[in-house]
């Protein structure tokens, strides 16, 4: 097992104490493989310290699996890590327990995890551990394989992507690609192998030239170097170009690395009085960051002999936040306290000018529409909504303070009308229960039942009040149907003419008709109105006597009349 990383951290860490626990926790466990359990829980660990995720979360990764494996319980995770650890590896025995629906809404169940995870770090040591488990699916029965690969690149490369992690992002697509895709996966193998390794040859005569070209101009770059394009990333680029390898730019790479932004403009045009620039295909993701947070230069060259090659261009900060992403921001955590380790994050040090503020920034502007930003580590990204889940597992998106009537009712109007009660995780709630991110929700229904206007007060989501609302002015009709009509309804056309409506008045004051309503319009053309007028009921004689004197008025063309509620 590879425990060397361990050596770099400090003795008194809480990270030691948290390897010796999972190795007598895991003691008598292997897995699929063979290998000893704890050797899973060392990588995400390991991965983890790579990410500079802080002692709290590299301990939460080591114990990850303690509560959903062992006979140790978040209690005892508590009583011998605190708190901070306790919180995170129950955050993750969640994510564990969590069954993936068949057909899932895939955006819904993104969000879901996020808003599930509570902390971020949660998240990010779950795509540790989802990388680890990738490395080693070849030990899975291949059913099992193909659900872990579909998840992957169906939800935990696209989180990996927004979070700003870029290289983790490629590497699980690339992981899922062969489970996923298997014949586009082998008949893409076979195209490239040739071209990539005569490729990456050639950027590796180019890098020289360029570093030499660089110096000679007072730019002294960290490093110059090549880069091939992930066979996933190439599957998605072909399917948009006929799978034309010819209109692929970027098979293979160049990278170049400096120390300013200032660098990095100076270093683009040297490339360009070097080598003469594609026509449009020059981007910049330093001026105008892509919306994960991604930042740095892109351009298309002709090199030596004319060969196309991209050339991308960024200073160390950008390549680090662009390769971790948010977890950029633990390592400054880590550091910002310490001069001489703060001095290695120089240019860095005032939070707002970290990406990770803009990743989330605009990331929760394009699923919220608000610009708020998070005010400490707990994911606020969806602070106006709650996922729950159905009993077949499907995941309901409601407004926050939602209640067993609004999740009835975005299963179906009927089952919300004839909601009676409702159970939350197997337990009897009151209908004006709060619902919270997990809640598993089964509605109570008894055939024929009818909302109560006591709901609209209940309710949160606008859904639920309007086939509240609908259902209760239904009722009443159906009550005043039952009840009978309450007024005649009196429709009147004529040729307009003076006096025309005190003839009429007149006629309902001699047969004692009292009037309770009238109203009167008059055609574009000014010739004929429609007079309406509404009585109290009558007796069907006097409605005939009453129509027969309307229709004996100079001018009248119809006369009708109906019931009213």
């Amino acid at each position: 097992m590879a425990t060397e990383w361990l050596q770099e951290v400090p003795k008194e860490s809480i990270v030691h104490k948290a390897y010796a626990f999972a190795v007598e926790a895991h003691k008598d466990e292997t897995r699929m493989s063979g290998d000893p359990y704890v050797s899973h829980c060392l990588e995400v660990g390991k991965t983890c310290f790579e990410w500079r995720l802080g002692d709290a979360a590299i301990a939460a990764a080591l114990l990850h699996d303690v509560v959903e494996n062992t006979k140790f319980t978040t209690q005892d995770i508590k009583k011998n890590f605190g708190d901070e650890v306790a919180f995170l590896v129950e955050g993750l025995t969640k994510l564990e327990h969590f069954q993936y629906p068949e057909n899932p809404d895939i955006e819904n169940l993104r969000k879901f995890i996020i808003s599930f995870s509570e902390d971020l770090r949660i998240l990010i040591i779950k795509l540790a551990d989802r990388l680890h488990n990738m490395k080693t699916l070849e030990h899975l029965p291949k059913e099992r394989q193909e659900r872990f690969a579909w998840e992957t690149m169906e939800i935990y490369a696209p989180l990996a992507y927004r979070l700003g992690m870029q290289r983790l992002s490629g590497e699980l697509d690339d992981l899922a690609f062969p489970y996923v895709h298997p014949e586009e996966y082998k008949w893409l193998l076979k195209e490239t192998r040739d071209d990539y390794a005569e490729r990456q040859e050639y950027a590796k005569q180019v890098v020289p030239i360029i570093t030499k070209e660089l110096e000679r101009n007072g730019i002294h770059p960290l490093e110059v170097d090549s880069r091939a394009k992930r066979y996933f990333s190439l599957y998605r680029k072909l399917l948009r170009y006929d799978m034309d390898f010819s209109k692929i730019y970027d098979l293979v790479a160049l990278r170049i690395i400096t120390n300013t932004v200032t660098e990095c403009y100076a270093a683009l045009g040297v490339v360009h009085q070097l080598w003469q620039p594609f026509p449009n295909r020059f981007k910049d993701y330093i001026a105008r960051p892509k919306a994960n947070g991604y930042r740095s230069l892109h351009t298309t060259v002709f090199c030596i002999d004319s060969r196309i090659l991209e050339v991308q261009i960024r200073t160390k900060n950008m390549h680090e936040e662009n390769e971790l992403g948010i977890a950029a921001h633990w390592a400054y955590e880590q550091v910002k306290n310490s001069k001489k380790r703060k001095a290695k994050w120089k240019g860095v040090e005032d939070k707002k000018e970290l990406v990770w503020v803009s990743q989330l920034r605009n990331w929760q502007k394009n699923f919220t529409g608000e610009s708020d930003f998070l005010e400490d580590l707990k994911t606020n990204f969806f602070k106006d909504r709650v996922f729950v889940l159905t009993p077949e597992n499907d995941i309901i998106d409601l407004t926050v303070g939602a209640t067993p009537i609004d999740f009835a009712y975005r299963i179906h109007s009927d089952v919300g009308d004839q909601c009676v009660g409702a159970k939350v995780n197997g337990k009897i709630v009151s209908l004006d229960y709060q619902l919270h991110s997990g809640d598993i929700v089964e509605i109570i229904t008894q055939r024929g039942k009818k909302p109560s206007e006591s709901w609209l007060s209940i309710v949160k989501t606008v859904g639920a009040r309007k086939h509240i609302k609908n259902a209760l002015n239904a009722g009443r009709r159906m009550l005043r149907r039952k009840a009978g009509p309450i007024a005649v309804e009196f429709k009147i056309t004529n040729v307009d003419r003076p006096g025309y409506l005190k003839d009429i008045t007149s006629i309902f004051a001699n047969l004692k008709i009292n009037i309770l309503s009238l109203s009167s319009q008059i055609d574009s053309r000014m010739k004929f109105s429609t007079i309406i007028l509404r009585s109290s009921v009558l007796p069907q004689q006097k409605i005939e006597k009453l129509l027969v004197r309307l229709k004996k008025i100079a001018g009248t063309r119809e006369v009708s009349h109906r019931f009213v509620q």
